[in-house]
């Protein structure tokens, strides 16, 4: 205790209640656990934009000679999810919920399974997506090329504004439970979209961008709005307790258990 402790007890302590309430230590494990979890909700959010990024600019420089998202426009995406969504999905205050949960333990990863279902289930999405305006968008839109590439940045961008909302709620399926609590969450995303708008209409020069008509931004709202249905079902999937790296671990066990084996029997082959 805080107050009513000696000296000496507060010295061999591992934890001092400053305000001799112990109902302060489960506040203290509700925060802890609060940020704990927002570092994984902005980590499952950040690795589904640079898989995605890196994905869909490494097929077309292979295939097609050229990358849809130029390095403004990567710049671009870096700044407002970095900062902004970073903003939007640290800022969530602790519920009641976190402390129904087991405590995590030193040597569990950071990065769970159910992260791993997630991130890759919207990365693959937007992969998909984005590949097929980079090669058939021209003929299915009519539009030209540099009017496609802004489609490709814009529904990327966007894609990333609706998977914010997914990345609120690693496990529930509805994302939008107690989002009006968090006005700072609606105010940043509100501020990204206006930001988006004004880099696409405004600042064509600078972004290499065209000015969209409005049934092209209907097109790339819609297509990244599919990203909640998606993650809606994508939570019904069940995935193992046990770390996604502990079954490479295994197999990697298993090689060089049979690399000696496989090698002495050569080796005694050889000498007969």
């Amino acid at each position: 205790m805080g107050i009513q402790g000696t000296e000496v007890a507060k010295e061999s302590s591992d934890i001092v209640i400053l305000d001799d309430n112990f109902s302060s230590v489960a506040t203290v494990l509700r925060w802890g656990r609060c940020v704990y979890n927002n570092i994984q909700k902005f980590i499952q959010f950040q690795l589904t934009v640079n898989v995605a990024a890196l994905v869909i600019n490494f097929v077309a420089a292979v295939s097609a000679g050229e990358v849809p998202l130029t390095a403004v426009q990567l710049l671009w995406v870096n700044l407002i999810m970095d900062t902004l969504g970073a903003l939007a999905l640290a800022t969530d205050r602790p519920t009641k919920e976190l402390m129904k949960k087991p405590p995590v333990g030193r040597t569990e990863p950071l990065i769970t399974n159910i992260m791993w279902r997630n991130l890759l289930a919207q990365a693959l999405y937007q992969i998909v997506i984005l590949l097929i305006l980079q090669f058939r968008g021209e003929s299915i839109f009519n539009v030209p090329k540099r009017v496609n590439d802004t489609l490709i940045f814009n529904t990327f961008v966007l894609c990333q504004v609706f998977n914010e909302f997914n990345a609120r709620k690693m496990e529930k399926q509805n994302v939008f439970q107690g989002i009006l609590q968090n006005r700072l969450f609606v105010g940043i995303v509100g501020i990204t979209i206006i930001l988006q708008v004004v880099m696409v209409e405004f600042l064509k020069k600078f972004a290499d961008t065209e000015r969209l008509k409005l049934w092209q931004w209907g097109v790339c709202i819609l297509l990244a709005a599919f990203s909640w249905p998606i993650a809606w079902f994508v939570k019904l999937i069940p995935v193992s307790d046990k770390p996604f790296f502990s079954y490479l671990t295994t197999v990697k066990k298993a090689i060089y258990r049979k690399k000696p084996s496989s090698y002495m029997h050569g080796t005694a082959g050889a000498i007969r």
